[in-house]
């Protein structure tokens, strides 16, 4: 076969698959989320086959810690965040008109020193934008709902997702034997060195950062909870989940637990123990966390992994978000692949041009 028949064969490859998801995407989430599982859980399958464990008996083991241990965190969880989001519910309105009418006076104090028409103009937009606001946030949290609790798409997670992540488990070994069989013969060994590229791109990244973000969502909300700051649990754990995304989680929970110190405490020092919170957080993540669990040489550049995320999101919703990574990580090394292959070819180093020169000078 040509360079271009493969070329080709490859290309028509990648164009399918991406066809598939696009045509699948509402009904591929749960068994996403079932692989993604099984990814995270096979290196301790592994771990218990080393003790003479089958493999059926280890994936039966691990399951079952596995649903143990979510069911726990939801009976704990679940019933403190939701009452956090109904005290938010009945707390953000009052605190939107609170925020107008100190506005509204602070501009009226100001009135002296400014335009009259300027100052009606501001006035003006503040109104309309706090009615915005609270539109905005209504519907977002309507639009939230309507999509979150779907009961066929909780139901399918809810069911398919343990039936595929233990099927894949235990078939995890043999799956991996008949890919390796299918890869072509005279480029395996190549091909073989990449995919373990990839697998130690996307453990070092999805794994530790996974750790990352449950560590640091457990902390911050511990921290903001000691402090008594109110929904300190919703904010330290949307901190923890948004630190998936580099530097976004700690940006966006300093943002909003300072905001809400703010409001809540009238003493300096309450104000800086949750800033501080933050600070502290930042630092164990950049220099022990990430280091230890992450890694320094996952292959993958904070700008890159943002773009996939919201690339990803834009095209397939949340199952995009689950492999915006993963197809990052493979386009990462497939990128450094063919830029080594190029770096080393005469197109780059100029070895055709050479005997094109002699020639034309011979005419």
């Amino acid at each position: 076969m040509t360079i271009g028949r493969e070329l080709r064969f490859w290309l028509f490859g990648i164009v399918a698959f991406f066809l598939a998801l696009y045509l699948f995407r509402s009904v591929l989430l749960p068994f996403v989320a079932g692989m993604a599982v099984a990814y995270f859980l096979d290196p301790v399958c592994d771990r218990l086959e080393t003790y003479k464990l089958s493999r059926t008996l280890a994936v039966s083991i691990v399951s079952l810690v596995f649903a143990l241990l979510v069911i726990a965190v939801l009976l704990l969880l679940l019933p403190l965040i939701v009452n956090q989001i109904v005290d938010l519910a009945e707390w953000l309105p009052g605190f939107l008109r609170d925020l107008r009418g100190y506005l509204t006076d602070l501009i009226l104090r100001l009135q002296d020193r400014i335009d009259p028409a300027v100052a009606d103009r501001l006035r003006e937009s503040l109104s309309q934008s706090v009615g915005t606001a609270v539109r905005w946030v209504t519907d977002f949290i309507g639009g939230f709902l309507r999509a979150g609790i779907n009961f066929a798409n909780f139901l399918s997670l809810l069911v398919i997702t343990p039936i595929v992540a233990f099927y894949l488990l235990r078939d995890w070994d043999r799956i991996v034997q008949q890919v390796d069989d299918w890869l072509p013969r005279q480029h395996a060994e190549e091909i073989r060195e990449e995919l373990r590229r990839v697998d130690e791109t996307l453990a070092g990244f999805l794994r530790g950062q996974a750790s990352v973000c449950l560590l640091l969502g457990l902390f911050y909300s511990v921290g903001l909870s000691l402090a008594g700051l109110n929904f300190g649990l919703i904010i330290g754990l949307i901190a923890g989940l948004l630190s998936f995304i580099p530097y976004v989680g700690s940006i966006v929970g300093l943002g909003l637990s300072v905001g809400l110190a703010f409001v809540q405490f009238d003493e300096w020092y309450k104000i800086g123990i949750v800033a501080a919170i933050f600070v502290i957080g930042q630092a164990v993540e950049g220099n022990f966390l990430t280091p230890k669990l992450v890694g320094e040489r996952v292959g993958l550049h904070p700008v890159w992994v943002i773009f996939a995320l919201l690339a990803g999101g834009a095209l397939f919703g949340f199952l995009g978000i689950l492999l915006a990574v993963p197809v990052a990580a493979v386009l990462g090394v497939l990128v450094r692949f063919f830029l080594r292959r190029y770096l080393d070819s005469g197109y780059y180093q100029g070895r055709q041009a050479a005997p094109e020169a002699g020639e034309a000078a011979q005419d």
